[in-house]
């Protein structure tokens, strides 16, 4: 490669090409407005998948397991087509619990996060319950409200709150408390109030901090809404997922008992991609771990 000398001239290399001209620019490829690692990252764990469907399908056949042990995907697949009228609804009001669960630990967990950052004394008398609360297991505590409350709904909105809201709150007080404190001390020189410290510095440097509790209280709210289900055991027009799994364990329905199983994990999964969209969409422009970093 070519070099600077001392006194300005170029040195060339044997071919004559010069060392201090940028490296040319390598297009991106691109196949239907994707790049080539997105489709990486979306086709690897398809393919896995296909895998691993393809084994347990074969493994059932060869062995002849009978489908009231355990079901080939095929077979699954079909209970969900034949029975999607009865697990759809089931799966609506499974949604409906933890999508209200989530919403009230984001209002709630949110708020406490930022008045426990504005009062420490807050902080120290109210902090430890809120792990005592997550601590505790849920499936202990689930009977309990279901006694207490007397609405089948409410009591399982509570019991999925619990469960989603310790991550919320623990992680955004962690982002809250993460903020520069270079810039706290030039915020507090030019005389910034503490509204404006909080709306300026502190809740931007939160944010990703809080989009990723939100993500992993998107998961827990679900679980906590089947747990409850499980402990509540409702029946009627009104049951989630978890209700119609003990009802085709009970009548040995297993096929309906996987799909079914494959309906949370399906949500579950759903759930987890669209919030890390909009954290994606939310971060991509201005924070590090959004922005794309070529290899």
């Amino acid at each position: 490669m070519t070099a600077l000398m001392q006194d300005g001239t170029r040195e060339s290399t044997r071919d004559g090409t010069d060392a201090n001209a940028l490296p040319p620019i390598v297009e991106e490829r691109r196949w239907l407005y994707l790049n080539v690692t997105t489709w990486q990252k979306i086709l690897a764990p398809v393919v896995i998948g296909l895998v691993v469907l393809g084994l347990w399908e074969f493994i059932v056949w060869k062995a002849e397991v009978p489908y009231y042990i355990l079901p080939g995907p095929w077979r699954i697949f079909r209970t969900l087509i034949t029975d999607w009228g009865t697990l759809s609804g089931s799966l609506w009001i499974t949604l409906q619990i933890t999508g209200l669960a989530l919403l009230a630990a984001v209002l709630l967990g949110g708020l406490l996060s930022i008045l426990f950052t504005q009062s420490k004394w807050l902080e120290f008398s109210l902090f430890p319950y809120a792990i005592i609360l997550q601590v505790t297991p849920i499936v202990a505590i689930a009977p309990l409200i279901i006694i207490w409350v007397n609405d089948t709904l409410l009591s399982l909105l509570i019991c999925a709150w619990i469960v989603a809201f310790f991550p919320i709150l623990s992680n955004t007080i962690l982002g809250l408390n993460s903020a520069d404190h270079n810039l706290i001390n030039l915020f507090q020189l030019y005389g910034a109030s503490r509204w404006q410290t909080l709306r300026y510095l502190r809740l931007p440097a939160a944010l990703p901090y809080f989009l990723g509790g939100l993500r992993i209280s998107g998961g827990l709210a679900l679980i906590g809404a089947v747990v409850a289900e499980f402990v509540a055991g409702s029946g009627g027009t009104a049951s989630g997922l978890a209700f119609r799994i003990l009802e085709a364990g009970y009548q040995l329905k297993i096929p309906r008992m996987f799909a079914a199983l494959a309906m949370v994990s399906g949500a579950g999964i759903v759930i987890f991609l669209v919030l890390s969209l909009i954290s994606h969409l939310l971060l991509r422009r201005w924070h590090e771990s959004a922005i794309r970093r070529e290899n």
